[in-house]
């Protein structure tokens, strides 16, 4: 039940290291993707995240942020795997964009000398939202919700789709992130009942 006119917006990136299989029993005749992208991971979770974390903050969405949400790589033990990949979501801020991001994790990789290919695993952008708190349509939703500010999320939603778009938009409902995506996905019906009667 809050006014939401400020989130995040999310870049997901798939990340793949190329090795040479090799039988298990001679390690040395080929090269390791695995190990190769073990190395990566770290950087990324590492000297990246806290390269993030010691960035200006946003002031209603803090700071950008880095998850390596997936890995997969080789086929069996006794393989020297020729392949690794990882999925990764790093959420954005207000003035960033996925080919700024790719520029970043291509230009640490080089750095460290690692390499790896990048895929993109979205059809279209999802970049952040940011609705101007002042519009009189905002002002007026903030008043019958009974709210005195608009806040900012971490979260990514169709808002900015739609903001992007030109229609100015903003987040508003019963509920509580925190159950979104899980299991037993809920809402308590005192909410719903009090975001009916707010309008």
């Amino acid at each position: 039940l809050e006014i939401i006119t400020a989130h995040k917006g999310d870049v997901w990136l798939r990340l793949r290291t190329t090795g040479r299989a090799a039988h298990g029993a001679t390690p040395h005749r080929g090269r390791n993707a695995v190990t190769d992208m073990a190395r990566i991971v770290l950087t990324l979770e590492t000297d990246y995240a806290a390269e993030l974390a010691a960035r200006p903050p946003h002031p209603l969405l803090g700071r950008p942020t880095i998850n390596v949400g997936r890995i997969e790589g080789g086929r069996q033990p006794n393989i020297v795997p020729a392949e690794c990949i990882i999925d990764i979501d790093r959420r954005t801020l207000p003035g960033e964009t996925e080919s700024g991001v790719r520029r970043e994790i291509r230009a640490l990789l080089q750095q460290q000398g690692l390499k790896a290919s990048f895929d993109t695993l979205r059809t279209s952008p999802c970049e952040p939202l940011e609705t101007n708190p002042d519009l009189p349509l905002v002002q007026a939703l903030t008043r019958a919700a009974g709210r005195r500010t608009t806040r900012g999320v971490h979260y990514f939603t169709d808002a900015a789709p739609l903001a992007a778009g030109g229609i100015p938009s903003v987040v508003f409902g019963p509920g509580d992130i925190a159950q979104a995506h899980t299991e037993r996905e809920w809402l308590a019906i005192s909410q719903l009942e009090k975001s009916i009667t707010h309008f």
